[in-house]
């Protein structure tokens, strides 16, 4: 079976990095994919350098959609995507991460031996200090320690029901999973690292007012999709595990 696989990139002003997001979707060497980049209007060359591989991409016979338009910030961008995928299976990678050149296929085989509803796999962090991989694992305690969103996978039928929420801050795809994991949706790991993921960015800010805001946001979710109060030992945990990261 080669489902249609849709790998939805959302960006903005991402000129920079962009080109190896592109190139890491474009060298998969599974043929049956879609790809759609969500740009929220960028005002520098993000779109140039786009539609620089569309026809590399149309010659491998992807489907290829660009779409460039305000939003009203990433997971309304991820869930306009969303709307517009076609594929069975869809796919998130950022505008500064990238895949492994068999990602997809990958994750396919997965998929046809053992159907899922989410599928993630483990991910190589690139940091100024170094590499490391964050293994991916299915534990009791729900926390994003297991968890590595550039590798995850959901079928477009959990989408059809589910969609990132726009009041849940940089926290939202933990969110959606928190929600899946209470609704007891099938949820299966690869341990082979299938993406690459640059660290920075908002969610590894280092002040100790980001590490706060961050610990009271991460428990806000857990307790509105009715887990224990005992989380905020888990955020404590991750949060100030980034902050005193080199």
């Amino acid at each position: 079976m080669n489902p249609l696989v849709s790998i939805i990139t959302v960006c903005f002003n991402s000129e920079k990095t962009i080109a190896k997001t592109l190139e890491s979707v474009l060298n998969q060497t599974y043929g049956t994919i879609e790809y759609i980049i969500v740009d929220g209007k960028s005002s520098d060359n993000t779109l140039e350098v786009v539609k620089k591989y569309e026809d590399d991409f149309q010659k491998k016979g992807f489907i290829f959609t660009i779409i460039s338009e305000p939003d009203a910030g990433i997971y309304d961008a991820m869930n306009k995507g969303i709307n517009h995928s076609s594929g069975d299976i869809i796919g998130m990678i950022n505008s500064d991460d990238w895949y492994e050149t068999d990602a997809v296929s990958q994750m396919v085989a997965v998929y046809n031996k053992n159907k899922f509803d989410v599928f993630y796999a483990d991910l190589r962090i690139h940091k100024p200090s170094g590499l490391f991989v964050k293994h991916a694992k299915i534990k009791k305690i729900a926390s994003t320690r297991h968890w590595n969103h550039p590798t995850t996978f959901v079928t477009k039928e959990i989408y059809r029901k589910f969609k990132y929420s726009l009041d849940r801050g940089i926290y939202a795809d933990w969110d959606f999973i928190l929600k899946l994991r209470k609704n007891g949706k099938k949820i299966v790991v690869l341990n082979k690292v299938l993406a690459n993921f640059e660290f920075g960015g908002i969610s590894s800010k280092k002040s100790m007012k980001h590490t706060i805001n961050r610990i009271k946001l991460r428990y806000s979710i857990y307790i509105n999709n009715g887990f224990s109060r005992l989380y905020i030992f888990d955020c404590l945990l991750v949060e100030f595990a980034k902050y005193f990261a080199a």
